[in-house]
C-alpha cells in the first residue's frame, strides 16, 4: 500500500485475521502515533521525491492494533514490517516464547533525489528530508507538521539507528 496502510486497516471490518503483517515507516519514529494523512490516490514518489514520506509509525500501528483487539509480536530483520497477532491467539507467539520484543528502527537506506537516483541517507537525515510535511497524529486526530514534534525517536530508536549497520 505505501501510503494508506494505517487508514486501510482501520476501515476493514470484514475479517478478523489471525496474524496482520503491516508495513511502517521507521522515519516516522516509535514515540508518535502518527501517520501520513488519508489520500485515496496517495502515491509514495509523488507525495514526496524521497519516497520517505508514507504510511505510519510502528506506534500508530500499535496504537490501532490495540483498539482492532491485536498484540504486536514482532518486526522482520530488516525493520519494515511488523507483525500482529490476535489476542485469541497471542499466547501462543508472545508470553515468553519470542523472549524480548521490540520494534526495531529500519536501516534501509532507499531514499531518492529529485531526479530518482537513490542517495542512500541514513538516520535523522531521513526525517530532515520530510520535515516540512504533515502527519495525522491517530490518537487525537490533530495534524502536525513533522518537524514540530519533539523527540520523534527514542533513545533506544536513535541509538539503534545511528549504531547499526546500514542494509542497501
Amino acid at each position: 500500500l505505501d501510503g494508506n496502510d494505517y487508514w486501510v486497516w482501520e476501515a476493514l471490518e470484514a475479517v478478523s485475521p489471525i496474524l496482520c503483517v503491516c508495513e511502517y515507516n521507521a522515519v516516522f519514529g516509535d514515540v508518535y502515533p502518527i501517520a501520513t494523512p488519508y489520500d485515496p490516490a496517495f502515491r509514495r514518489t509523488n507525495a514526496h521525491f524521497s519516497a520517505l514520506y508514507f504510511g505510519a509509525s510502528i506506534a500508530a500501528l500499535c496504537f490501532l492494533a490495540g483498539k482492532k483487539g491485536y498484540r504486536f509480536v514482532g518486526t522482520t530483520t530488516a525493520a519494515n514490517d511488523a507483525f500482529f497477532v490476535r489476542e485469541d491467539y497471542a499466547a501462543r507467539f508472545v508470553d515468553g516464547a519470542l523472549g524480548t520484543i521490540e520494534a526495531l528502527p529500519s536501516r534501509l537506506r532507499e531514499s531518492r533525489n529529485e531526479k530518482g537516483e537513490l542517495t542512500f541517507i541514513r538516520a535523522v537525515d531521513r526525517l530532515t528530508a520530510i520535515s516540512h510535511l504533515p502527519v495525522v497524529n491517530v490518537e487525537t486526530g490533530g495534524t502536525a507538521i513533522l518537524r514540530d514534534l519533539n523527540d520523534i525517536y527514542s533513545a533506544e530508536w536513535l541509538a539503534a539507528m545511528c549504531g547499526a549497520p546500514s542494509q542497501r
